[in-house]
C-alpha cells in the first residue's frame, strides 16, 4: 500500500506532463497546417489573377516587352528600380517562358519564404521554452505569408526576399564569418542599403564577415560595370544609386523618411539637407542599440533594427522592401506579462493590414495613418525599450494576477479555463489598437454584407407579415405620429445620431478605468454580439421600414429617398443600409443599459442606464430606421453574446470588482491598504 501511494503523484505528474505534450502536438500541427493553407492562399491568389494582373514587376523586367529585353539602357525608362547587378543576375531568365516563369518565380518566392521563416524561428535569442521552439517555426512562416511585403512580393514578382534571407542565412545559418559575409555582401549588392549591416557586423567583433561583406559588394558591382558600363553609370551617378526610379517618390507607397518629408510638403535643397541630416542621425542612434543588443545576445533583434535603419535611410523604401519591421516582433517589450503583447501586436498589425484600418480617416491623423511603417520602423530603431536579457524581468515579468474561479452547476463551465478573470487592466494601447482595428474589420464587412435591393425589400415584406400576426405593426403610426409632434421629431433624430457610438465608448472607459475585471467580461460580451450581428446582416439582408416604397413611412434623420435609384445615391456607399436585423443600435444600447444596471453602485444609475436602451427602441422606430423585430433581434444577440461570454470563461465574479480594485495601483482601495500598512 505504502508503494502504491508513493507512486500516485508521480503517475499523475506523468499523466499531465503527457496530456501537456499532446496538447502542444497538437497545436504545433494546427499551426503548420496553418501556415500551409494560407501559402496555398497566397499562390492561388497569384496564380489565378488575370495574365496582365500578377507578376506585373516581373513582366516588366523579364517580359516580351521587358527592360531586360530591350537595346538600350534598363534606365531608359524608370520601371526598373533594381541595380545593375540586379539586372545582371535577371538577365538569364528572359529566356524562359513567360507562364513557367510565372509558376517556377512564385514557388520558389515561396521557397525562400519558408526557409526565411525556418531561419528567423531558429535565431530566436536562447534559451527558449520548449513551447516557443516547437511552435517559433509555424507562427513565423504565418505571419510572413500575411505580412504585406511577402504578399506584395509575391503578387508583383519582386526580387526583395532576397536580400533578408541572405543576410539572415550569412548572420545565422552559414559556418565562418567570411562565407556569411559574401553573403551579406551579394545582398548589398541586390539593395545597397544592406551595407548598413558591414558596421553592425565590424563593431560586434566580426570584422572578417564586415570586410568581406564591403570586398563582395565592390566585386559584384564591379562586374556589373564591366558588363553593363552604361547601365551602372546610369543608376550610380546619373540617379544618385536609384533614387527617382520606380514610383513617385512622395508616393505613400514609399515609406522611407524621404518620402515622409515630400508627403510633408518640403522640397528642394532643404529637404535634401534635413533629409540627409535625419538619415545620418537615424543610423548612427539605430546602429548603436543594434550592437548594444548584439553584444546581449540578441543578434536577430540587432539584425531586425539595422534593417529598420536601412528602411528609414533609403531613398526609396516600397512596401516589397519592408520586411525588415516584421522581424522587430523577437524584441521584448515590458515588465508586466500582459504588456509584453503590446510590441508584438502592434508590428503585425502595421505589417498586415492597410494604414486605414489602424487609424480612423481623420485629417488630424493622416501623418500618422500615411507613414505608419515608416513610424515602426523608426520606433524599432531608436525608441522602443527592448529589454535586455541581462534583466531580471526578460525570462520572469511581473506575473498577470487572476481571480479565483467562481464555481457553476455544470462541470463544463467554462468551456475554456484558460480565459481566466484578469485583475488587473489590460494594457491601454493595445485596447485601443485592437478596438479600432476590430471596429475597422466590422465596418468592412457590414458593407461587403450588403444584399440586392430585391431581396431587402422581400425580408423587409416576411417582417412586415409576421408583425401584422403578432399585432407589432405600429410603425406606420409611430412614425407619421412623431413627425408631427416638432420637438419630439428633433429630440429622437438628435438621440438616433448621437448616442449610438458614444455612450458604449463611454461605458467601456469608465469599466476600464473604475472596474478592470468588469471591463473584460463586458468587453468580450459586446464583442460576441456584434460579430453574431454581423452573421445576420450577411444571412438576412433587410430592407427597413424607411427604405420599403410602398409603406410610407417618412424618413426623418435623411430626408425624402428616391426608390428610382437602386443604390439610394451616395447613402449606400457609406454603409450598408440593408444591416437592419438584428438591430445594433438597440442592441449596443441594451448593451449599455444592462451593464449599468449590474455594476452601478446606486439605484438611480442603474435605472438611467435603463432608459437608455428605452429611448433608443423609441427613436429607431420614430425615425422609421428598423423594425419593432430587429429590436428583439438586437436583444437576442446582445443575450448571445453575454451567454458565450459566461459559457467560455465562465460566471462573473461577485467580488470582481472590489478584487480588483485593489490590484490597481492608485485606486481606493490601494490607498486605503496603503495607510492601514503604514499604521
Amino acid at each position: 500500500m505504502g508503494h502504491a501511494e508513493q507512486g500516485r503523484p508521480g503517475s499523475a505528474l506523468g499523466a499531465a506532463a503527457g496530456e501537456a505534450t499532446t496538447r502542444l502536438g497538437t497545436a504545433r500541427a494546427g499551426l503548420w497546417l496553418l501556415a500551409a493553407l494560407l501559402a496555398a492562399r497566397q499562390v492561388a491568389a497569384v496564380l489565378t489573377s488575370p495574365k496582365g494582373e500578377r507578376l506585373t514587376d516581373l513582366e516588366t523586367w523579364v517580359g516580351p516587352n521587358g527592360v531586360l529585353h530591350v537595346s538600350g539602357s534598363l534606365y531608359d525608362s524608370t520601371r526598373f528600380t533594381g541595380t545593375p547587378f540586379a539586372g545582371l543576375v535577371l538577365k538569364p531568365l528572359t529566356r524562359s517562358a513567360e507562364q513557367a516563369l510565372g509558376w517556377g518565380w512564385t514557388f520558389g518566392t515561396l521557397l525562400l519564404v519558408v526557409a526565411l521563416g525556418l531561419i528567423a524561428a531558429r535565431a530566436l535569442p536562447q534559451p527558449v521554452s520548449r513551447r516557443t521552439a516547437l511552435l517559433a517555426a509555424p507562427v513565423a512562416i504565418s505571419l510572413l505569408m500575411l505580412s504585406l511585403p511577402v504578399r506584395n512580393t509575391l503578387y508583383l514578382g519582386q526580387t526583395s526576399i532576397i536580400p533578408v534571407l541572405l543576410v539572415l542565412a550569412g548572420c545565422f545559418a552559414v559556418r565562418g564569418e567570411r562565407a556569411g559575409g559574401v553573403l551579406v555582401g551579394v545582398a548589398a549588392a541586390f539593395q545597397p542599403t544592406v551595407l548598413l549591416f558591414a558596421p553592425l557586423l565590424w563593431f560586434t567583433g566580426r570584422r572578417p564577415a564586415a570586410v568581406t561583406t564591403g570586398v563582395t559588394f565592390a566585386a559584384g558591382t564591379a562586374l556589373a560595370w564591366a558588363v553593363m558600363p552604361g547601365d551602372s553609370y546610369t543608376y550610380w551617378v546619373h540617379h544618385l544609386a536609384g533614387v527617382g526610379l520606380g514610383g513617385r517618390a512622395d508616393g505613400l507607397a514609399n515609406q522611407s523618411l524621404h518620402g515622409a518629408l515630400l508627403r510633408f510638403g518640403l522640397s528642394g535643397p532643404l529637404e535634401i539637407a534635413l533629409f540627409l541630416a535625419l538619415g545620418a542621425a537615424v543610423a548612427v542612434v539605430g546602429l548603436r542599440r543594434a550592437v548594444r543588443y548584439a553584444e546581449d545576445g540578441q543578434l536577430l533583434l540587432a539584425v531586425a533594427i539595422t534593417g529598420c535603419v536601412a528602411v528609414a535611410v533609403s531613398p526609396t523604401t516600397w512596401q516589397h522592401q519592408l520586411l525588415w519591421v516584421l522581424l522587430a516582433v523577437a524584441g521584448r517589450v515590458g515588465r508586466r506579462a500582459s504588456d509584453r503583447y503590446v510590441w508584438p501586436v502592434t508590428v503585425v498589425l502595421v505589417m498586415t493590414l492597410p494604414a486605414k484600418m489602424m487609424l480612423p480617416d481623420m485629417a488630424a491623423l493622416h501623418p500618422l495613418r500615411d507613414n505608419a511603417v515608416l513610424l515602426a520602423a523608426l520606433a524599432a530603431a531608436l525608441v522602443v525599450p527592448f529589454l535586455s536579457r541581462t534583466s531580471p524581468y526578460y525570462r520572469a515579468p511581473v506575473p498577470t494576477e487572476y481571480a479565483p474561479p467562481v464555481p457553476t452547476r455544470w462541470k463544463s463551465v467554462p468551456l475554456l479555463p484558460i480565459v481566466r478573470r484578469v485583475l488587473t487592466r489590460p494594457n491601454l494601447l493595445l485596447e485601443l489598437l485592437l478596438i479600432r482595428v476590430t471596429y475597422a474589420a466590422y465596418s468592412q464587412v457590414r458593407i461587403a454584407a450588403a444584399g440586392s435591393r430585391a431581396t431587402a425589400e422581400e425580408h423587409g415584406e416576411q417582417i412586415l407579415a409576421i408583425e401584422k400576426a403578432l399585432f407589432l405593426d405600429v410603425e406606420h403610426w409611430v412614425n407619421h405620429t412623431v413627425v408631427g409632434i416638432g420637438w419630439l421629431r428633433d429630440f429622437f433624430d438628435f438621440y438616433y445620431t448621437s448616442f449610438h457610438f458614444v455612450l458604449p465608448l463611454t461605458v467601456l472607459a469608465v469599466l476600464y478605468v473604475r472596474r478592470p475585471v468588469d471591463y473584460r467580461w463586458a468587453r468580450s460580451a459586446l464583442g460576441f454580439a456584434t460579430l453574431l450581428a454581423l452573421l445576420g446582416f450577411w444571412l438576412y439582408p433587410l430592407a427597413p421600414p424607411r427604405l420599403m416604397p410602398e409603406l410610407g413611412i417618412i424618413d426623418t434623420v435623411n430626408g425624402v429617398q428616391d426608390f428610382s435609384q437602386p443604390d439610394y445615391g451616395t447613402l449606400t456607399a457609406l454603409t450598408n443600409q440593408y444591416a437592419a436585423m438584428p438591430s445594433l443600435h438597440f442592441g449596443w444600447s441594451l448593451w449599455c443599459g444592462l451593464v449599468i444596471a449590474v455594476v452601478a453602485p446606486k439605484g438611480w444609475m442603474k435605472a438611467l442606464g435603463l432608459l437608455h436602451p428605452t429611448f433608443t427602441f423609441a427613436a429607431i422606430v420614430a425615425t422609421g430606421n428598423h423594425w419593432i423585430l430587429d429590436a428583439a433581434g438586437g436583444a437576442a444577440v446582445v443575450g448571445a453574446g453575454f451567454g458565450l461570454t459566461w459559457l467560455l470563461s465562465g460566471p462573473r465574479p461577485v467580488a470582481g470588482a472590489a478584487v480588483g480594485e485593489e490590484r490597481v495601483p492608485g485606486s481606493r482601495a490601494a490607498r486605503t491598504d496603503r495607510v492601514a500598512a503604514e499604521r
